[in-house]
């Protein structure tokens, strides 16, 4: 049985949570190792990254990534879940903003934001999940979290008048909830504000335009043709210089042991003054894609200056 390593860019649909689409590719794909680099909203659609195999290490700093979305946010309604999909709390047609009004309340948002998550969430709060303590019509105190926006941009106010909608593009550091940036827009203008609707455009390198659905996954294995969607691990880290180790060095780096100068591939230290230029080739921290001769990608590596070594930083190599 193939056990797939690397990335996919998932689409999520509407009534998907997150967790739902792992599971689903866990039966498509007959393998356990995968995991979701951030959380969706069940009615939410959009851009999820899945990591499978060895691509699971690289979960945490697709998390930390720039992501991008699409929100329809509704004034004059404020509901306990801070989207349309929760219990209504409050409603008007009073005080609903001009344009000009409401471009100004939005800009004043860009930029660091402390911001707090809403109950309905994942977070945890002395081991319990927020979200199970408001079903239980509990509410519990959130501490703010310093978020940061990079740009918001109000794409449509055509249905400012009648629906009380607004469509805006979200740029924003991890751990933003754009319900929350709703409902605060909503309360800055005094009016309320409810998320209506919302994609995720990007996650880092990550696009909606090339998003695949689970059915089109299903059909590509069908198909033989996973290798087409998958994007290889190595490739996250294409910004980075590659190295290739020698194959009678080749042992240092199938342990995750550190290796010098000496041990690359197509580096020839003829003298003292040859191997102190090399050594002068990076910076200390540099960070570097390392494979063998054969092209075999083993991990990421970062210069120890000091120790003039090539240190392990993430490893991703498996034997077969």
């Amino acid at each position: 049985m193939n056990r797939y390593n690397g990335l996919i860019n998932i689409y999520k649909e509407a009534g998907y949570t997150s967790n739902d689409v792992v599971g689903r590719l866990r039966g498509i794909l007959h393998q356990k190792k995968i995991g979701h680099t951030g959380t969706l909203d069940p009615e939410a659609v959009g851009v999820l990254v899945v990591c499978l195999g060895n691509g699971t290490r690289l979960v945490e700093e697709l998390t930390d990534h720039t992501k991008e979305y699409i929100a329809v946010c509704r004034l004059g309604v404020e509901t306990d879940t801070q989207d349309m999909t929760g219990t209504i709390l409050r409603e008007t047609v009073d005080n609903i903003p001009e344009v000009n009004e409401l471009m100004e309340a939005v800009n004043a948002f860009v930029g660091d934001y402390d911001q707090i998550p809403p109950m309905y969430s994942a977070l945890k709060v002395n081991g319990k999940k927020l979200y199970e303590l408001a079903r239980q019509g509990i509410e519990v105190e959130r501490k703010s979290r310093k978020i940061h926006i990079d740009s918001i941009s109000v794409l449509d106010t055509s249905n400012l008048k009648d629906k009380h909608e607004f469509t805006m593009e979200v740029r924003c550091s991890k751990g933003t909830y754009i319900r929350t940036l709703c409902h605060d827009i909503g309360q800055r203008l005094g009016c309320g504000g409810a998320m209506a609707h919302l994609t995720r455009t990007t996650v880092g390198s990550f696009h909606l335009e090339t998003a695949v659905t689970l059915d089109m996954v299903e059909k590509f294995r069908d198909e033989d043709k996973l290798s087409d969607i998958i994007v290889p691990v190595e490739t996250f880290f294409r910004d980075l210089d590659s190295v290739h180790v020698k194959n009678s060095s080749r042992k240092y780096i199938e342990n995750g042991n550190p290796f010098r100068f000496s041990d690359i591939a197509d580096v020839e230290l003829d003298d003292a003054q040859d191997k102190m230029d090399k050594e002068q080739m990076y910076q200390d921290k540099t960070r570097v894609r390392v494979y063998d001769e054969d092209g075999v990608f083993f991990g990421i590596y970062k210069y120890d200056a000091r120790l003039k070594c090539f240190r392990v930083e993430k490893y991703f190599y498996e034997r077969a």
